[in-house]
């Protein structure tokens, strides 16, 4: 259009605006986008990210392996089976009367709807089974699944065998800051000690410990950081915020574990 009319430019994020020889620009923003969700990294491998809600779910199936004094297989084939079976979530339902993390049936002896719900009780009844499987040390993940769960896709489980490996060795503590969660909505702070004692078998969580333990206990808390409110934990001369997401060499860590949790949001006035 000729003439004095309006004309309407961008460029690179900005809008140029022409009108009456005036010069007026405006300079679009972008605000960046804060996606929640926590990550297993562990060296020369490759990365997994799930959701706050799912990295929840695993930390309480491996800290109950931990709990039962099984190896990091016995954690490898329970996450593998529930990332297959429910995606790491709590369901309500599923096929026919499964319901909870392993799809579990109350029809078939495993509990009580309200118990296969717990997911301390669920992963425990998974983990009674696996050991009975007679050399279930040395059975391939999707084979001692299936034993378990007897599923119509046999063969699905192997595909989820990298990414449960590596929360396996996250949680059981084999590599160090190998668990970050970022952009948590943190609950009010939760009975940490209980919670501690129902999946770890202890409430002593911070103060000395061997490298691999407190390793694990520092993944475990990172883990359920969003559910128990935990916004700071520190170990090794390493400490992880809720704020930053990341594990970072802190001077004012000591060896020892230290955590935080964040004080309850005080309601409007």
């Amino acid at each position: 259009m000729r003439g004095c009319g309006l004309k309407v430019a961008i460029f690179l994020g900005a809008v140029v605006v022409l009108t009456a020889g005036v010069v007026v620009v405006v300079v679009l923003t972008r605000s960046p986008v804060r996606t929640p969700g926590c990550t297993v990294a562990l060296p020369g491998q490759a990365s997994y990210t799930f959701t706050p809600e799912q990295m929840d779910s695993a930390a309480t199936i491996a800290g109950v392996g931990t709990k039962l004094g099984l190896p990091p297989h016995a954690a490898t084939v329970a996450l593998a089976t529930a990332l297959q079976e429910s995606k790491l979530r709590n369901l309500e339902g599923g096929d026919r009367d499964s319901v909870g993390l392993f799809q579990q049936r109350p029809s078939q002896g495993w509990g009580a709807v309200a118990q296969l719900r717990d997911p301390v009780y669920a992963a425990t009844a998974f983990y009674e089974k696996l050991e009975k499987l007679p050399g279930w040390e040395t059975l391939p993940i999707t084979e001692a699944a299936q034993e378990i769960q007897r599923s119509g896709v046999p063969d699905a489980y192997a595909q989820w065998e990298p990414q449960a490996r590596a929360m396996a060795a996250a949680f059981a503590g084999q590599f160090p800051a190998a668990m970050t969660c970022r952009n948590l909505t943190l609950a009010a702070p939760g009975d940490l000690a209980t919670t501690a004692t129902n999946e770890l078998g202890t409430a002593r969580l911070s103060g000395a410990h061997p490298a691999a333990q407190g390793w694990a206990y520092a993944s475990w808390l990172v883990g359920r950081a969003e559910a128990l409110g935990v916004d700071k934990v520190s170990f090794a001369g390493q400490t992880w915020t809720a704020e930053s997401g990341a594990w970072a060499q802190d001077p004012a860590a000591g060896p020892d574990l230290a955590l935080h949790q964040a004080p309850a949001p005080q309601p409007s006035q």
